[in-house]
């Protein structure tokens, strides 16, 4: 993306180039729904290359009405000076920056296998086999990239050989320990959720849908199949009766980072999705009941950004600030009623936080709670801004209720590799 792109909603009314019929068709749909927009805000500027040409993606970032591309890891890294920013240098474009990566939207694209239904119906014990052996190989590579001072020897043929195959370059190797950091990499139970739990926000139907629907609203499609199922008994592959998901951020480390950025004010940096959840005065709890469309939301956004960090942050109402000091309290008193603030809005974004995993437990999803980082802002973001060192006081009802509010920030840490881990 282009420097005047901050968020995925700052999109609207933008250019976007990618490869039609490509892989980030639905992945240019799923970002643009979530930030509530849909494919008739922003103008598509299709190519038929994915990357390698001039009628690519990739190339199309260098055109000034263009302001936004998908493209596949090594050409973002070049568009951007490694990841960072781009410099204008080298491949570069000045000013572009990666808004995310499927490192972070880790469940909008799903790979799947497709076999013909009369082939899977004669030969379903081949397939099965086949299954077997791609779950075992998915682990052995796994274990080759994570272990790879132990495995070098073993590594650099894969490498090379998929250098060779995927970007015509057989010393193209970080390139692709590149493309394989950037996606998800199922292993046999994950596979059981994404095809049989219904309650799964991204199981494999509910994906679907979203994919035929966008197809369907950019006129790719006139009419939608949804894939029939092979309905394995996962038992049998080596699936885990008792499995659950493990923590996947290091809850300290998102901690200390979301704290760094509170107090740089920068918490909107990296920033993918947000919105508001209105409470009233002096409300501690949250019935998830009242609050089911929110917390509906949460969960949706957690499950497809799963290598997102997701912020509660808390806020609160100035005006007893305010009016003490109009009335002259000493700073003591001032500093006492500024900290009591700041610990009432940690204490309803940790309410906030508890209702939703319980409303998310009681739907049959299990959401990671090391996903989630608190922050209590007090009063000092308010609403109705700043007038010099001190909130502005509010001159009505709705502007003394707006500062009320929790705040759910979506926010991508991709350089902060020691925060999160995929499984």
């Amino acid at each position: 993306m282009k420097p005047n792109i901050r968020t995925v909603a700052d999109l609207k009314g933008k250019t976007i180039a990618l490869q039609a019929y490509g892989p980030h068709v639905d992945y240019m749909g799923a970002v643009l729904k979530d930030a509530g927009l849909t494919p008739s805000d922003v103008t598509i500027k299709w190519l038929p290359d994915l990357t390698g040409t001039d009628n690519s993606p990739f190339s199309a970032l260098y055109e000034d009405d263009v302001d936004a591309v998908f493209v596949i890891l090594p050409d973002a890294l070049a568009l951007t000076s490694g990841g960072t920013v781009g410099t204008g240098a080298e491949d570069s474009v000045k000013g572009a920056k990666i808004l995310m990566s499927t490192k972070t939207a880790n469940r909008v694209i799903a790979d799947v296998y497709a076999v013909r239904a009369d082939y899977f119906k004669s030969h379903r014990a081949e397939v099965m086999n086949f299954v077997k052996a791609l779950n075992t190989a998915t682990a052995e590579v796994k274990t080759l990239f994570t272990n790879t001072a132990n495995t070098s020897a073993q590594l650099t043929p894969l490498l090379t050989y998929s250098a060779d195959l995927l970007l015509d370059s057989p010393d193209a190797h970080e390139d692709v320990k590149g493309l394989y950091a950037d996606a998800e990499h199922l292993g046999i139970n994950a596979n059981k959720q994404l095809f049989t739990d219904k309650a799964y926000p991204r199981n494999i139907t509910k994906v679907s849908q979203e994919i035929q629907s966008t197809l369907k609203t950019l006129g790719l499609t006139s009419a939608t199949q949804l894939p029939l199922l092979a309905n394995w008994d996962f038992s049998q592959l080596g699936a885990d009766v008792a499995f659950s998901n493990k923590s996947r951020f290091n809850s300290e480390r998102v901690a200390s980072v979301v704290a760094k950025k509170q107090q740089q004010n920068s918490l909107e940096d990296g920033e993918l999705f947000s919105f508001e959840v209105a409470f009233q005065p002096n409300q501690n709890k949250f019935d998830p009941q009242l609050y089911k469309s929110e917390f509906l939301r949460v969960i949706e956004l957690v499950s497809t950004y799963g290598g997102a960090v997701i912020t509660v942050e808390g806020h609160s109402d100035p005006l007893k600030y305010l009016r003490s000091k109009k009335k002259g309290e000493t700073g003591v008193v001032l500093n006492r009623i500024k900290q009591s603030n700041r610990n009432i809005s940690l204490s309803r974004a940790q309410s906030v936080k508890e209702s939703v995993l319980v409303f998310a437990t009681d739907q049959g999803v299990a959401l990671d709670s090391s996903q989630f980082a608190l922050v209590g802002h007090g009063f000092g973001n308010p609403k109705t801004g700043m007038c010099g060192g001190d909130p502005c006081a509010p001159a009505t009802k709705a502007e003394w209720r707006s500062n009320m509010r929790v705040v759910f920030r979506i926010i991508q840490l991709e350089a902060e590799s020691d925060v999160f881990q995929p499984l």
